[in-house]
């Protein structure tokens, strides 16, 4: 699977079969992570077999059911954009290895996470992942129009990345992101709202894969 095709294929996913992870996928994802947290400076953890953090919720939104495994997306304070951006690296590498995921920023018991937290961190989110009962929905999305300067004349490759970036999961599915382009530098904002800036660096993973690195540079 390509990373393009995880992209189209990955969809939230908040009710899990209650079977493991295999051994070897744990394995995967570890490296993945150390690669990850090495590049970045973050200080991202799994966590597999361990249902505390979802269990016995209240009902509200997004129910989850059989959660026993998450990213903790863990990191110094002002990395938004750096957790969202490498969070979504991990989330589709996760569905490239068979598993299913989704973003949580409230619907888990942030106490019952016993993360390890250095000086200046803290816990921004989690991944919850494993194999789900179902792929998911794709979410709604909007207009191209609506989220970039697109016009008939745009190249392929930015046509592609704006693709590429509505299918990019942010909070409470707001799509509250603005993309431009001039010639091959690209500018993206966020607007007000809840976890804009951590959704811009998910935005801007997605972009790249679609649109290619070697197209473009951000401004």
């Amino acid at each position: 699977m390509t990373l393009m095709e995880a992209i189209e294929q990955r969809h939230s996913v908040r009710q899990f079969e209650e079977k493991p992870i295999e051994a070897e996928t744990v394995t995967k994802l570890k490296a993945e992570i150390d690669a990850v947290n090495i590049d970045s400076g973050l200080h991202i953890q799994l966590f597999t077999d361990e249902p505390e953090a979802f269990k016995g919720n209240e009902p509200h939104y997004g129910q989850f059911s059989g959660c026993r495994n998450y990213f903790a997306l863990v990191g110094q304070k002002g990395k938004d954009e750096e957790i969202g951006y490498y969070g979504q690296r991990l989330s589709l590498y996760a569905q490239q290895l068979g598993l299913n995921t989704c973003w949580v920023a409230l619907t888990y018991k942030k106490g019952k996470v016993v993360v390890d937290i250095d000086n200046g961190e803290k816990l921004y989110i989690v991944i919850a992942l494993g194999y789900g009962k179902t792929q998911g929905t794709a979410h709604k999305m909007k207009e191209e129009s609506a989220v970039s300067d697109i016009t008939p004349d745009s190249p392929e490759w930015y046509r592609n990345g704006v693709k590429a970036a509505l299918l990019a999961p942010t909070a409470m599915n707001q799509q509250k992101f603005k993309l431009s382009r001039n010639g091959s530098k690209v500018g993206i904002k966020a607007s007000m709202g809840f976890y804009t800036k951590l959704d811009l660096g998910i935005v801007k993973y997605n972009f790249e894969i679609g649109a290619g690195k070697e197209s473009f540079s951000w401004t």
